[in-house]
C-alpha cells in the first residue's frame, strides 16, 4: 500500500479519504477495496519515514483535513519502486508447498489436494467473469486487471492438469 500511494500522490496533494476513491475508482471492484484506517496508518508511516508530508487544511463546519504531500525522498522512492522489475511470482506457493508434503504426512492424498483447488480456481474464474461483466467498460485499468487475473488462473489450472498427470504417472 505504501508505494501505489506515493504514487498517487505523485500528481499532486491529496487527503486519505481522496486517496482511497481515487484507488477504488482506478482499480475497480476487481481489487480489494483499501481500508481508510489502513490508509491513514500507512500515510502516517510515510510522513515518519519523511516520503510524505502532511499539513492541516481548515474546513468550516467540519474537523480540520490532512492534506498530503510527496517530498523529494518520496520521489525518489517512487522512482526506484518503478525502476525494479518484479520478482518471479509464485515461486514459493503455498499450494505446491501442500502438495509436496502430503505424502509425507499421510494427512492428505495429492490428487484430492489438486482437484479441490482446482473447484477453488473454477469458482474463482466464474466470479472473475461476472465482475467483468458487473464492472464499467470504460475503466480499462480494472478491466486488465481482471483479464489478467483470469490469464494467471488459466495458467494455474493448466499447472494442476501437468502435476495431475505427472502425479498418476508415479503411481
Amino acid at each position: 500500500m505504501r508505494l501505489p500511494l506515493l504514487a498517487l500522490l505523485a500528481r499532486g496533494p491529496a487527503h486519505g479519504y481522496e486517496l482511497k476513491q481515487d484507488l477504488e475508482q482506478m482499480l475497480g471492484s476487481a481489487y480489494p477495496q483499501p481500508n481508510v484506517g489502513q490508509i491513514y496508518v500507512t500515510l502516517g508511516r510515510l510522513e515518519k519515514s519523511g516520503l510524505i508530508e502532511g499539513e492541516d487544511v481548515e474546513q468550516a463546519g467540519r474537523p480540520n483535513k490532512k492534506v498530503y504531500h510527496l517530498t523529494d525522498a518520496g520521489r525518489t522512492a517512487l522512482s526506484a519502486w518503478f525502476d525494479e522489475p518484479e520478482d518471479e511470482p509464485r515461486v514459493r506457493d503455498e499450494f505446491f508447498m501442500k502438495l509436496a508434503l502430503a505424502p509425507r504426512t499421510g494427512l492428505a492424498d495429492q490428487i484430492a489436494l489438486i482437484n479441490k483447488q482446482r473447484r477453488q480456481y473454477l469458482t474463482t474464474m466464474r466470479s472473475l467473469s461476472k465482475l467483468a461483466a458487473a464492472e464499467n467498460r470504460d475503466n480499462r485499468i480494472a478491466h486488465l486487471l481482471i483479464e489478467g487475473a483470469m490469464l494467471h488462473l488459466q495458467a494455474d489450472l493448466d499447472w494442476l492438469e501437468r502435476c495431475q498427470e505427472e502425479l498418476e504417472e508415479l503411481e
